[in-house]
């Protein structure tokens, strides 16, 4: 994904040709994976996603660096509105996100928990819908 944006905004004819390959090797682990992490999406370094089956980010996501993002998460739309997401932020298993909320630094959604509200930075949010635990 960073090799197809690093190339995205040239039309020198080896950065065209690297972008193909970039888009195919994306392709090909989406299939793979069942991933749908799209090429444009905004994320920030060290992003980590041990098991990558099932996974849904919506291209307008900004997500920051070190967040943990575990299989069938969801970051998507709701009324055309998406969610942002803080740096260092854990996704449990099968967690969805969902709509214009935003999500602080150090906070942990739990597996499962359907995140319709904001989430303080260092909170973590369980249930569905989630309700705070910790802040």
């Amino acid at each position: 994904m960073r090799c197809y944006q690093r190339h995205r905004g040239t039309r020198n004819p080896l950065s065209i040709a690297l972008r193909m390959v970039a888009t195919v090797r994306h392709r090909f682990w989406s299939a793979v994976t069942g991933a749908d992490i799209p090429l444009n999406c905004s994320i920030g370094g060290g992003l980590l996603i041990p098991h990558p089956n099932g996974i849904v980010i919506h291209p307008d996501v900004r997500i920051g660096p070190n967040c943990l993002i575990f299989q069938q998460v969801t970051l998507g739309a709701r009324n055309a509105r998406v969610p942002t997401v803080g740096g260092h932020v854990d996704f449990g298993a099968g967690a969805k996100v969902l709509g214009s909320i935003t999500l602080g630094d150090h906070a942990v959604v739990g597996a499962n928990a359907v995140v319709l509200i904001d989430v303080p930075e260092g909170a973590t949010a369980v249930g569905i819908p989630a309700t705070l635990v910790s802040a």
